[in-house]
């Protein structure tokens, strides 16, 4: 298994610890505390199972299973799917910490942080897509 589709499944597990243990203090303070959770704690709790769980899990597993792309390419991971790793990363990291940090602050700068990560979530998948799409092709007899 290539390091990068490591990094790829090794992230995705963190981020399905951090977000279980947000939920965890969420349905905590919910049912015994009655204190219910922001919607800035529901963003960040989700954005961590969907995009950095989901999301990372399926890409990492989709670079290492599908077939290089055609022509004798050795390249065996493009620069597209590094590139991808850390914007999907990176913007998901900055995007559950800014959700949780917007929970206690109003400040503009956090408003930027978490607009600013999201479009990285967004570019971060379309790097995915870049670096899968070669990969996309008849096998076999259908070749």
């Amino acid at each position: 298994m290539p390091t990068l589709v490591r990094w790829y499944l090794k992230t995705a597990i963190a981020f399905l610890a951090i977000g279980l243990i947000l939920g965890a203090v969420m349905i905590v303070r919910r049912e015994l505390g009655g204190a219910y959770p922001s919607s800035y704690l529901i963003s960040a709790h989700t954005h961590a199972l969907l995009v950095g769980f989901m999301l990372m899990m399926i890409f990492g597993v989709a670079l290492w299973m599908f077939p290089r792309p055609a022509g004798g390419d050795r390249l065996a991971l493009p620069p597209a799917a590094t590139v991808a790793y850390v914007l999907l990363a990176g913007g998901t990291l900055a995007r559950f910490a800014g959700e949780i940090a917007r929970t206690w602050s109003a400040a503009p700068a956090l408003r930027w942080i978490v607009a600013i990560a999201g479009v990285l979530q967004v570019l971060g998948a379309l790097f995915v897509f870049v670096a899968l799409w070669p990969r996309i092709r008849p096998s076999g007899a259908r070749a």
